[in-house]
């Protein structure tokens, strides 16, 4: 496996061997060019370099080779069919961040099964989603400098009805809500990643917890919030309830095990967006926030305003 891994790297970019299709004599240029750009394209990239899509019966007289994909987007999908031999996922994404600031998350596709995928960096391997994971289909995350993502099919006598798949998504490592969230979600903020996380968060809003609905197959938790300020989402999460003037419906996600319930107060919640869902981060009382928010502003170390009425 890693000897396969190590081979990849020599041979960066190279395709399937496919044996020539013959061509009339002397083409016209245009069409002549035409047909090379979507020969390439076809065979390497995915056709909006976002997504990938193949299929392992191609390949099936080079089962140990490994082919490589290269992925130019902050989130997409891999869908592979029938799994054989192996793949390498590079993402370069076409934005001008230091690897070293991004994180890339994955989540399996329903059903996934076929393929261990793995975390590859010069030959060692870290497992990342075994192969056919039962249970809930759990978020991994990585920093983008530690490594490309090696899709390795499983020895299988019946290939059919077999696809490994995973979305992917790409974000600015932060150091506040976002990291706690992927490492630690239960666990309560500190004054700093608070003040953070209301500057930084994909929403942030102001109400109490009408509801939970819990979710045991996927480990998850709903919590319906009743919403009396918006402050920020960059997602339609929250819409406008007809029943209440100038206040706002919506849920929000978190993991089964941090044991949330309804119950009396107002807070202060704020989250980020991963895969289509919203997530919390932070969610303080509301009157604590206001106290932390007003002790960092009279020593000068707010992060951002925001309203604390």
């Amino acid at each position: 496996m890693r000897g396969a891994a190590r081979a990849a790297r020599g041979r960066a970019g190279q395709l399937w061997p496919r044996p020539p299709a013959p061509a009339p004599a002397q083409p016209p240029l245009p069409l002549l060019l035409l047909v090379v750009l979507l020969g390439g394209a076809g065979a390497q990239y995915s056709s909006d370099l976002c997504s990938w899509k193949g299929s392992g019966l191609t390949h099936e007289a080079h089962k140990k080779e490994v082919e490589q994909v290269y992925l130019r987007c902050s989130a997409g999908t891999v869908e592979w069919m029938y799994p054989t031999g192996a793949l390498i996922v590079n993402l370069r994404p076409n934005i001008f961040v230091p690897a070293k600031h991004l994180t890339v998350c994955i989540k399996p596709a329903p059903g996934s099964s076929g393929a261990n995928v793995y975390l590859e960096k010069t030959g060692a391997l870290r497992l990342l989603v075994p192969d056919g994971e039962r249970g809930p289909r759990r978020v991994r995350c990585f920093g983008l400098d530690q490594g490309s993502l090696f899709v390795e099919a499983s020895p299988q006598q019946d290939i059919s009805r077999r696809t490994t798949g995973f979305q992917y998504e790409l974000v600015h490592r932060r150091s506040g809500s976002d990291l706690l969230l992927l490492s630690a979600p239960c666990s309560p903020c500190s004054d700093t990643e608070v003040l953070l996380a209301v500057c930084t968060s994909d929403f942030v809003v102001h109400g109490s917890i009408q509801d939970v609905t819990n979710e045991p197959e996927q480990q998850e938790s709903a919590i319906h919030l009743n919403v009396s300020r918006l402050y920020r989402q960059k997602s339609k999460v929250f819409q406008p309830d007809p029943e209440g003037a100038g206040r706002w419906r919506g849920h929000i996600k978190t993991l089964l095990k941090c044991g949330v319930r309804p119950g009396h107060g107002d807070f202060l919640f704020t989250g980020q967006m991963h895969f289509g869902e919203a997530w919390l981060g932070c969610a303080p009382r509301f009157t604590d926030f206001q106290r932390m928010y007003w002790d960092a502003k009279q020593k000068g170390l707010n992060p951002c305003e925001i309203g604390t009425e």
